[in-house]
């Protein structure tokens, strides 16, 4: 009888081991890129800029894991970002003073990197110019994509291009739109329009190549990134 109430006790012990006995080690939290910047507050779009030093403020990015955040502020003179003016990067600090050229289109994006390498996408890009001196003209912003889906695809018979362009000194435009197979694109398919779109014919399993420049009625030009999309 003894060593049977011996034995019970022994399997309990054994029992309780076991159901305490786990591995109480934390899992380990996965690593999440942070947010994106949601909003750029300065300078706002389209602005015309009084003074060429400015102090570049934008919205803080969101990291899921808490980390310590390092911002990106890029700032060139073109909306495709192929050249890079200003390369700045701020850790914990949503804003950052530049001195830049004066009389100048510029273009502007931020992004967030945390501590252990993980980036989030660019935020949006506003365009600005600084003041020049004795400035009477201010050339066209460069045209922003709207339609159809830069390297996308569409189906059917024709296809409507659409775009957006402004201008800081709030002129009239009017846009030339270069249509074709070849890249760069040379056939000038839309002249001196000032509708911001344009229906064109398109053949199947053939990709087209386009581009928009945009004027103003002082003679200033800006030329647009070539796009292009793939019928179906």
């Amino acid at each position: 009888m003894k060593n049977i109430k011996l034995l019970l006790v022994l399997v309990i012990i054994m029992a309780s081991c076991s159901s305490g006995g786990g591995d109480d080690t934390p899992p380990i939290e996965e690593n999440k890129a942070p947010g994106k910047v949601a909003s750029l507050t300065y300078p706002t779009n389209n602005l015309l800029c009084i003074s060429n030093t400015l102090l570049f403020e934008w919205a803080d990015a969101i990291d899921p894991n808490g980390d310590q955040i390092t911002y990106l502020l890029e700032i060139s003179k073109n909306n495709q970002f192929s050249s890079i003016e200003e390369s700045i990067t701020s850790t914990n600090n949503n804003s950052k003073p530049v001195t830049l050229e004066k009389g100048i289109a510029y273009y502007w994006r931020v992004k967030a990197t945390d501590s252990k390498g993980l980036s989030s996408d660019y935020s949006t890009v506003f365009q600005f110019y600084t003041e020049g001196v004795a400035e009477v003209n201010h050339l066209p912003f460069a045209p922003n994509l709207t339609a159809p889906t830069n390297n996308g695809a569409v189906s059917g018979a024709t296809t409507n291009l659409q775009w957006n362009a402004s201008d800081v000194d709030n002129d009239p435009l009017t846009y030339d739109v270069y249509f074709d197979t070849a890249n760069p694109p040379t056939t000038k398919v839309g002249d001196n329009q000032s509708t911001k779109s344009l229906t064109v014919n398109i053949n199947a399993a053939t990709t087209y190549y386009w581009k928009v420049v945009a004027k103003d009625d002082k003679g200033g030009q800006a030329l647009g990134q070539v796009w292009n999309f793939s019928v179906n």
